[in-house]
């Protein structure tokens, strides 16, 4: 059992940046892939960007050129550098990594980190 804990959130400008973190409790080498959801008030649940244990990425549309997400297997840390943000930015968002377990799909999922994008 992995725990995920994220946290870089907070309030910034348009125009700045925030890097979120996504910590395990136990090493992160057992998710297939890890990845970035977010979720504004009266709206689904997003992809943000997805990266796999080899390290392929893909990015929403909305992201593509200013979010970067990267894993540190040795830190147990995955990141989300976003830059450039914008208001329609603002939401929760969430982290989670992916396994499986006698070949079984097993996710787990942080609790969450507000990030508000307002002048």
């Amino acid at each position: 059992q992995v725990q995920l804990v994220e946290s870089g959130g907070g309030l910034v400008q348009p125009g700045g940046s925030l890097r979120l973190s996504c910590e395990a409790s136990g090493s992160i080498f057992s998710f297939r892939a890890m990845g970035w959801y977010r979720q504004a008030p009266g709206k689904q649940r997003e992809l943000v960007a997805a990266i796999t244990n080899g390290g392929i990425t893909n990015y929403a549309d909305s992201v593509k050129g200013r979010f970067t997400i990267s894993r540190d297997n040795a830190k147990n840390t995955m990141y989300l550098q976003m830059n450039s943000l914008k208001p329609e930015d603002t939401a929760v968002y969430y982290c989670n990594g992916g396994s499986t377990v006698g070949g079984v799909l097993k996710v787990d999922w942080g609790q969450g980190t507000q990030v508000t994008v307002s002048s």
